[in-house]
């Protein structure tokens, strides 16, 4: 009877011991998840956000300082992080900082893993002449300037969607330099025209624009509901489109005899990379897994590209012009990837601190989604997108389907009314020699404004059901 009890008794404390190490992660999260300190009312809260405005600062005024716009967000970010870390561990809380802060890095891994290899590929089509091959092939076909300004718009539309806005813009504004060559006000006007352009056609896909990346990444829309904003953004890039029309004359530049052949692998390279669109989709859509995994997998595809090429064809070329997917790696535009995780991170801690749940507060439930979307928009014009989105991801208002769309939206197309608001428009300045500048594109404020008005009615419009789903 002794034995019996004896293994009853042991039994029963197994039992026991089982539940209580099950228990364990459960009580130890939930004790993290707790701990939020609001802190928008300390001296550390107005400290980070002091910090924070400095460094946007800085960013905003890159084009004249040319001080490298990731430099300050990444110093500012370990500062705001820092101030957290210290305040929580004089508390006795440190891990709550620590879960929040990992949180903050596995979001930005996702994004530069993806953008990465985004920027990978472009880099290996370019090296392969086939963005060249493009610009050889319009400037070469004696189209008038009216003609090149639609062009160029059309395929900037078009083309930004699969490239992205800051790609796509680079392309067309090497085309636009190299025909209007001699007419300044040719090339400012076509500028403007393939910023709007560009990120137009960004906002009605996942792979247009960083902030539609986010969108999708978090699981709010599903790929192909992207689609619906085709007609929005079309609006926004015709309307103020057909106004500059009757800004340029319609004239004919001088015809430039040029030939260019796409290098061996670059069309093969080219198909590549739509594969690992589709297989990024596929991850997402019927598999559940990150996009990012799918462009890594993408990665793998051209790195066994790269192997073929660089075995078969590269015998004969110098090293320096060899193809090398490691070289291609880094010629990514690491500024953009870090200037990323400045924003990401210090967004972030500032969210953390508690001040996105007062501005969140203000603006979806004083002035309600569709103002503070449309605000989002305004916003992104002055700050830029990347933040602004990041900031209204953290905040998660409860919204519906339209309304994600639209602040999607919003938050694409309302970058297009200053030049610095998007990396299209900041990118182009630094790449037209002084032909296009701030003032330069102020000028069409006015027009690119009526096409964002436009855009937002059209999609309250067409898509008014959509207002009604819930997510």
């Amino acid at each position: 009877m002794c034995i019996r009890d004896r293994t009853n008794k042991n039994t029963k404390m197994k039992k026991i011991l089982l539940i209580l190490i099950g228990l364990i992660p459960s009580l130890t999260l939930a004790s993290t998840d707790a701990v939020n300190l609001d802190l928008t009312s300390h001296w550390a809260g107005y400290l980070a956000v002091t910090l924070f405005v400095i460094a946007y600062a800085f960013v905003m005024l890159e084009e004249f300082t040319h001080f490298r716009k990731s430099k300050p967000v990444i110093l500012v970010a370990g500062l705001i992080w820092g101030i957290i870390g210290w305040v929580y561990a004089s508390k006795g809380i440190p891990h709550a900082a620590e879960a929040a802060l990992r949180h903050n890095f596995l979001e930005y891994a996702e994004l530069f893993l993806f953008l990465l290899v985004a920027m990978t590929y472009i880099e290996a089509m370019r090296e392969r002449f086939v963005f060249e091959k493009l610009k050889v092939y319009l400037i070469s076909k004696g189209f008038s300037y009216r003609q090149l300004f639609w062009l160029t718009g059309f395929i900037a539309f078009f083309m930004s969607p699969i490239a992205d806005n800051l790609t796509t813009a680079l392309v067309m504004g090497a085309v636009v330099l190299a025909v209007g060559a001699g007419n300044a006000k040719f090339i400012s006007v076509a500028f403007v025209n393939i910023v709007v352009a560009a990120n137009a056609g960004g906002a009605f896909s996942p792979f247009g624009d960083i902030t539609t990346l986010m969108v999708w990444q978090k699981g709010l829309v599903d790929f192909q509901q992207f689609f619906v904003l085709f007609f929005p953004s079309l609006v926004n890039f015709l309307i103020p489109a057909a106004i500059m029309h009757f800004a340029i004359k319609n004239e004919k530049p001088e015809v430039v005899d040029e030939v260019v052949d796409i290098k061996t692998g670059g069309i093969v390279i080219t198909f590549m990379f739509l594969l690992t669109i589709a297989t990024a989709v596929s991850f997402h859509n019927f598999l559940h897994l990150p996009p990012a995994m799918g462009m890594m997998t993408g990665l793998g595809y051209l790195m066994v590209v790269g192997y073929f090429v660089k075995v078969r064809h590269n015998s004969n070329d110098p090293i320096s012009e060899r193809f090398d997917v490691f070289r291609k790696v880094s010629r990514a535009e690491w500024d953009t990837l870090l200037f990323f995780f400045g924003v990401i991170v210090s967004v972030g801690g500032l969210g953390f601190m508690g001040y996105l749940a007062l501005v969140s507060e203000a603006m979806y439930v004083q002035l309600g989604a569709t103002y503070a979307n449309v605000l989002v928009g305004i916003l992104s014009a002055i700050v830029d997108n990347i933040p602004v989105m990041f900031a209204v991801l953290t905040m998660t208002p409860d919204m519906s389907l339209g309304q994600w769309l639209l602040v999607t939206l919003t938050a694409g197309v309302g970058g297009s009314m200053l030049s610095i608001g998007s990396a299209a428009g900041v990118a182009l300045m630094g790449q037209s020699k002084g032909h296009y500048t701030f003032v330069s594109h102020l000028k069409w404020i006015w027009a690119i404004a009526l096409g964002y008005v436009a855009s937002i009615f059209m999609h309250l419009w067409i898509n008014a059901a959509l207002f009604d789903v819930p997510i």
